[in-house]
């Protein structure tokens, strides 16, 4: 009787060891992050030292390609947002907005993320929705090793 228990006990144990493995693998390897725009608050913050500050030249020449340019800057900067968010779950040093590039093979195409200081090292999967006054993004990230 004895031996059964302790051999339930072991089990349980390794059981133990072996979740909290798995979850500290996967909670180091993924991550999420996502953001939420109001779109006319958005729109009154909109400036030009804003976009100099935070946008790369091809994201800006994307936006201005629209008669509502704002709602292109918006759902470009929830995916910032979002990407960064994901991405200090990961990597802890620091990450400039600019060095964040959203970018789409067309208009209004698929976004996707170019990330020149951390080439190769992430794969990142990218949504933007928008409705009405929100836009929301959120960004799914995994380490590639």
């Amino acid at each position: 009787m004895l031996m059964a228990a302790l051999t339930l006990w072991a089990s349980e144990l390794m059981n133990n060891k072996l979740d909290a493995s798995v979850t500290a693998t996967i909670s180091d390897k993924f991550a999420a992050g996502n953001d939420l725009v109001y779109l006319p608050d958005f729109k009154l913050s909109l400036n030009d030292l804003f976009k100099k500050k935070v946008y790369t030249p091809a994201e800006t020449a994307y936006c201005d390609q629209f008669d509502d340019a704002g709602l292109h800057y918006a759902s470009t900067w929830a995916a910032k947002e979002a990407v960064y968010k994901a991405v200090k779950q990961l990597e802890p040093s620091a990450l400039p907005f600019k060095k964040i590039e959203i970018l789409r093979d067309k208009p209004g195409g698929r976004p996707y993320v170019v990330m020149h200081k951390y080439a190769g090292r992430f794969k990142i999967s990218l949504t933007i929705s928008h409705d009405g006054d929100y836009i929301w993004a959120i960004a799914l990230i995994e380490i590639s090793l």
